[in-house]
């Protein structure tokens, strides 16, 4: 690995594949297995950098589609790359591309050369090919970046899903050589310093009153591992994948509507061919039930849109199972969200209030439960690396799994 990204094993479940480990980045130290949360446009909805911070997220994603087309890669690269531009001093991964361009139904087309695709906010057309969207993350300045990949919707045929791993492999093979490139030249790692900003000042969470100079790392690249749910291409890929080499690995194509018994089989299957020694992340996954079960199976990272997503809809995650919050029956209702859990939210405000806020349409309402729910993930994953480490991960995956 590079001097910008080293994984350390702390120490693994002797009945699983689970493991508990360090990810060492240019903008801090990520303790594996984690959850980030997913910062779409450079913002997690609802919350502010601060709030992320006492919540104890150790690394958020950026999305490079939504960052290219607003504001564009250029200002963020002019004001000083993603982690000032967002005052965010802590490792961050962007994603792509690619899978927001694929989803855009009948506004993208797939080539050989690489995406053709028309912007969701006005029509404007684009192209993305495994080069640009190296260049465009290289111009955010991430600490970890992804290849440009295919991923398909379930169910799809044999042949639909080898032709996307065949694409995936060429695309990571030039992804990697323009990766190279970029990194040679130190173009895509220069970006300029804002001299009037002065982030983090003053700032009681101990964000620094300056940032990690921008241009002083390069970010690193993984590879993606595609094949649908055929175990074949599944370990075709990732031998292709490992081929060409990178930082760390992810499992690509799943949570696609495939049943859950068939992400674990693929995942758990897919996880035991990538390297023992480098990162796995599990993409786009998922429920806290999912998280357990993919720590069980060998993935170190996960991100997912649920915890925000769902409780901006009112829907909260809880030690006893997910609650509605907006139903009648927490009218009257003085418990707080999750009488087991020690969050901010918890500890102040009753079932009763928040539904008040989400029927009155107040903001307040979504930004709790968004704080609510991200503990809930973040302290999820804390529990699951505390039992690795103490040597009681299959315990508590029983007792989890057992239920209230």
């Amino acid at each position: 690995m590079s001097t910008e990204l080293r994984f350390e094993i702390l120490s693994r479940d002797s009945g699983t594949r689970a493991r508990a480990g360090l990810l060492h980045t240019a903008h801090g130290t990520i303790e594996t297995p984690c959850f980030m949360p997913v910062g779409t446009a450079g913002s997690v909805k609802g919350i502010t950098q601060e709030q992320l911070e006492r919540l104890g997220a150790q690394i958020i994603l950026g999305n490079t589609y939504h960052l290219y087309l607003r504001p564009g890669h250029e200002v963020i690269r002019e004001m000083g790359g993603l982690h000032r531009f967002m005052s965010w001093p802590h490792p961050i991964l962007t994603d792509s591309g690619g899978y927001q361009v694929m989803s855009l139904k009948g506004l993208g087309r797939v080539t050989e050369d690489g995406v053709q695709f028309r912007s969701h906010l006005d029509g404007s057309a684009h192209f993305l090919s495994p080069e640009r969207a190296v260049e465009i993350q290289m111009a955010l300045g991430p600490d970890i970046m992804m290849t440009l990949d295919e991923c398909v919707e379930y169910p799809a045929s044999t042949e639909t899903m080898h032709r996307a791993m065949k694409l995936t492999s060429r695309w990571a093979r030039r992804a990697k050589e323009a990766w190279k490139k970029e990194r040679a030249s130190g173009v895509g790692g220069r970006v300029s310093e804002n001299p009037n900003s002065d982030l983090g000042a003053g700032n009681s969470t101990g964000v620094p009153a300056s940032l990690p100079t921008p241009g002083s790392r390069h970010p690193v690249l993984f590879g993606i591992v595609q094949g649908g749910m055929d175990m074949n291409l599944r370990r075709e890929s990732a031998e292709e994948i490992m081929e060409i080499g990178f930082e760390g690995y992810a499992i690509g194509g799943l949570s696609v509507g495939e049943p859950k018994a068939e992400t674990y089989d693929v995942a758990e299957h897919t996880a035991g061919l990538l390297p023992a020694d480098h990162p796995r992340y599990l993409m786009g996954v998922g429920t806290p039930e999912d998280l357990l079960e993919g720590v069980k199976r060998g993935i170190d990272m996960f991100d997912c849109v649920m915890p925000t997503r769902n409780a901006r809809n009112g829907s909260v995650f809880t030690s006893q199972g997910k609650l509605v919050i907006k139903n009648a029956r927490f009218a009257r209702d003085p418990l707080p969200l999750d009488p087991a859990c020690e969050c901010e939210v918890c500890r102040r405000y009753s079932r009763a209030y928040i539904r008040h806020l989400f029927l009155a349409r107040e903001m307040l309402g979504a930004t709790l439960a968004t704080l609510h729910n991200l503990y809930f993930y973040l302290d999820t994953m804390r529990k699951i690396r505390q039992a690795i480490l103490s040597g009681g991960f299959e315990k508590y995956y029983s007792r989890v799994r057992a239920g209230p």
